[in-house]
């Protein structure tokens, strides 16, 4: 995955700190974010993006969601986990 100025990727913390992130994104003159998450940190990933629309900024919309799969090393060999990305454009 390549990084980019405007993409939040979603791992442990509570979703308020991605939310910011997410806002201060916008805020900053970024037109399009992009929420990236994978396996447990999925459900993270649509809660920030619902709290952003609903509660901080409802001039965003949903410009795409993108689901995969993606093929991690693990412990006993090569394991599937899913992955979401949720681009969001004002």
């Amino acid at each position: 995955m390549e990084a980019n100025d405007n993409t939040v990727y979603i791992g442990k913390k509570k979703p308020m700190s991605y939310v910011l992130a997410v806002v201060t994104q916008f805020n900053n003159g970024q037109n399009e974010v992009t929420i990236k998450a994978r396996g447990r940190s999925i459900s993270c990933a649509v809660d920030v993006a619902e709290i952003v629309r609903n509660r901080f900024m409802t001039d965003v919309s949903y410009k795409d969601i993108r689901l995969t799969t993606e093929e991690v090393e693990g412990e006993n060999g090569p394991v599937k986990v899913s992955s979401i990305e949720i681009f969001l454009t004002k």
